[in-house]
């Protein structure tokens, strides 16, 4: 049997959170390991958390010292209270096919230039954020299947698989 579900959210880091549980509570009845869910949730927040900070360079929440979270400056436009640096969204896609995990977190951002390279650990473009440049490597150790799809100027697709109940694939036959 196969059950999906989407969430289309905007690029805030108030939003991660939310990411995190939605994709907790959709597999919930599987009941997974708490490593399993730790895993995950880890995860979904850093692909979400790529698409806020790096796609659309929305730093609200991530703010720059000196300068208000979230407000526009030289780089975005001109400062204006309340204004977002760019309100665009994060698309968050899950299925599960038998106890099969496979999420998809997208955004139309500015996308990365080299996949490759922005894969690396320790490797980020954003180190006067304090960025640890481990949001993929994470991703990857935590995940069983990890695929990224980008271009520049066209956003990013990160896309990546879980088997959950780990046991019971051992000596399973097809």
């Amino acid at each position: 049997m196969k059950n999906e579900m989407e969430i289309i959210f905007d690029a805030l880091s108030d939003n991660e959170g939310f990411a995190r549980t939605a994709v907790a509570a959709f597999i919930a009845h599987l009941n997974p390991t708490l490593e399993e869910m730790a895993d995950i949730k880890t995860a979904v927040s850093e692909a979400v958390t790529n698409s806020i900070i790096h796609g659309y360079e929305n730093l609200y929440g991530y703010g720059r010292p000196g300068r208000e979270a979230g407000v526009c400056s030289e780089e975005t436009g001109p400062a204006r209270p309340g204004r977002r640096a760019n309100p665009g969204k994060v698309h968050l896609r899950c299925a599960l096919e038998n106890e099969i995990l496979h999420i998809e977190v997208a955004d139309s951002g500015k996308g990365i230039e080299d996949v490759e390279r922005a894969m690396e650990p320790l490797y980020t473009t954003k180190p006067e954020l304090e960025r640890s440049g481990m949001g993929f490597a994470f991703m990857e150790a935590f995940m069983d299947d990890l695929e990224v799809e980008s271009a520049p100027g066209k956003g990013t697709k990160v896309r990546m698989i879980k088997k959950i109940g780990v046991g019971g694939w051992i000596g399973h036959q097809c």
